[in-house]
């Protein structure tokens, strides 16, 4: 077995490790799912609604956080799982630059796993005090996929690069890019649960106060004009969502992502300015149009739009959490649209 084989394997072994701590992260959601919607009946809701007084899942968090109803050992073993697979993946990335005798970030296979490395630490980093499930099943799912993809569709095998990618700036430039392409990732997770726990404080806010109108006045009188969202709010404040009670609230999930896409926002900045200086080396200009110099470019745009609108124009909950979405997007398509589909100078996919 050839040190190429023995990493493929030990990547093989942490997309495995990976897939047990996603089933083990959703075991535990699941367990407190069940707990809480147990806690808080279809009827006790709905009687609670029309009489004005607030649902048993809105219980101040001190009740949620003393008896939470986690799987311990589900969570153990999601901890312990992701530690493995960290190790293994870890492993297979440094012996994949042995065997190829240059930093292991050459083309999108490497990306993928290094990138997919950097994304679990970080989560195992950000939880290292409280796990939050539902983060551990976003970003671990998507962990396991992209190593699958890598090993089924961006594998090539362990070579030599181009001329124009044999310098320093391939370990500055591309690994500052995947660094911030993991933060960015456990950043959109956290979004993501930060929008399913601001709609369930908001209609619990307006359940707490009945005389409030949720929907805008009709012509004809008094009555409302039901939102489009009514049935998604109802739903998320509803006992199969009295999961969220026991994650952090909206504004924490939120401050947690400004904190993550900022520093993901200053890697990002250096991966564009030190892209700039290596096409000057290379290429004898600082920028072209490239595809993949437009994409970045863009991603830079929206991320920076994103923290501008957060801090000076006061742009919070929703709102900023939608940016995060676009952003993380178009850090996608740059990635696999134009590597995979629009050819440039920096189609380095090598597939």
């Amino acid at each position: 077995m050839t040190t190429g084989d023995l990493s493929t394997l030990l990547v093989w072994g942490a997309a495995t490790a990976f897939t047990i701590a996603l089933i083990a992260y959703s075991v535990d959601l699941a367990r407190i799912a069940e707990r809480a919607q147990k806690r808080v009946p279809e009827a006790v809701l709905a009687g609670a609604a029309s009489s004005g007084m607030r649902p048993a899942t809105a219980v101040a968090g001190s009740e949620a956080q003393s008896a939470p109803g986690r799987s311990v050992r589900a969570e153990g073993i999601a901890r312990s799982t992701t530690l493995l697979g960290l190790v293994m993946l870890f492993a297979g990335i440094v012996l994949r630059g042995v065997a190829a005798g240059r930093w292991p970030t050459a083309n999108m296979y490497e990306f993928t796993i290094v990138g997919t490395f950097v994304a679990v630490l970080v989560l195992t980093v950000v939880q290292r005090r409280r796990v939050i499930a539902f983060v551990g099943v976003l970003v671990m799912g998507i962990a396991v996929l992209a190593l699958v993809l890598a090993l089924n569709v961006f594998y090539i095998q362990a070579d030599q690069v181009q001329p124009a990618l044999q310098s320093y700036w391939l370990i500055l430039h591309v690994g500052v890019a995947i660094t911030a392409t993991g933060i960015f990732t456990v950043a959109f997770a956290a979004s993501a649960l930060q929008i399913l726990r601001s709609y369930r404080e908001d209609e619990l806010a307006a359940v707490d106060a009945p005389a409030v109108t949720v929907g805008a006045p009709l012509a004809s009188g008094g009555a409302t004009a039901p939102r489009r969202s009514d049935g998604f709010r109802r739903l998320v404040a509803g006992p199969r969502f009295g999961w969220l009670e026991q994650v952090p609230s909206s504004r924490e999930l939120e401050a947690m992502a400004f904190r993550l896409n900022a520093i993901g926002f200053v890697l990002w900045t250096f991966t564009l300015i030190g892209g700039a200086i290596w096409a000057e080396h290379a290429w004898g200009r600082y920028w072209g149009w490239d595809p993949k110099e437009v994409g970045t470019f863009v991603a830079w745009v929206t991320y920076a739009a994103y923290l501008h609108a957060r801090t000076t124009r006061g742009w919070s909950g929703r709102r900023a959490a939608y940016f995060v979405f676009v952003g993380y997007a178009v850090v996608l398509m740059n990635f696999t649209v134009v590597n995979l589909v629009v050819s440039g100078k920096h189609s380095y996919s090598g597939m």
